[in-house]
């Protein structure tokens, strides 16, 4: 079985471990890889919708990992019991939805070991909530599949009070200054990326009224700390 990079990255941010459980497990691919590279014990594959899961059995049953691999019709946590796994992945989904699975299974996310992250929409508004949560960024990486740049976060739950993460420029909600720190070798090219995507945003905003002369301020202060980064 072979993965898509954006998939193998987020294996390759997984320390060996008992139990993993992947959150819109979708077809599965991310608990056979790990089992079958023994990097996993067992597996707990979750999603929300019956045909996913049923494709998920079809392909765990064709790599005979019946005894290895548990399959959990529902929503988010919502499906696991604190302790029960010590890493979890919720990845694929948009930034919103994954804060509010945190958010609503927190009880199991404080039993985790770390949990992975890949958003694919709204990753600013993930990253914020992680930050002012005062959770732990363990690590982030970033590769691009498909020509589609791809953010992944590994995160742990800490106290609040002990490990919030101060943000002196909210740029860094959308490009993670861990990766800039590090020169990850993508970021520059991610930077410019982010910057030509409000260059066009800019050029839709044809109206002239007090709301769209806002957004277009809001949308060029943007470009201009983007800019910024790249010297």
């Amino acid at each position: 079985m072979e993965l898509s990079l954006r998939l193998r990255t987020i294996c390759n941010m997984i320390d060996n471990c008992k139990t993993i459980a992947d959150i819109g497990t979708d077809h599965g691919y991310i608990p056979i890889y790990l089992i079958k590279n023994k990097m996993c014990e067992f597996a707990i594959a979750c999603d929300i919708n019956k045909g996913p899961l049923e494709k998920a059995e079809e392909n765990i049953k064709l790599e005979n990992l019946e005894d290895n691999i548990s399959l959990r019709l529902g929503s988010g946590f919502d499906v696991i019991t604190p302790g029960e796994a010590n890493v979890a992945i919720i990845a694929g989904m948009g930034g919103h939805l994954i804060k509010d699975l945190i958010e609503s299974g927190m009880e199991v996310f404080k039993s985790l070991d770390y949990l992975i992250l890949q958003p694919v929409q709204n990753p600013d508004v993930l990253r914020k909530y992680i930050y002012d949560s005062g959770f732990e960024v363990v690590k982030e990486e970033l590769c691009i599949d498909e020509k589609i740049f791809y953010e992944i976060i590994k995160i742990r739950y800490a106290n609040a009070n002990e490990n919030i993460r101060k943000v002196q420029n909210d740029i860094f909600y959308e490009v993670s200054y861990d990766l800039i720190k590090q020169k990850h070798p993508l970021v520059n090219n991610f930077i410019q990326y982010k910057i030509n995507r409000y260059r066009n945003i800019l050029e839709y905003i044809q109206e002239d009224s007090s709301l769209a002369n806002l957004r277009k301020k809001e949308v060029k202060e943007k470009i201009h700390k983007l800019e910024e980064l790249l010297r």
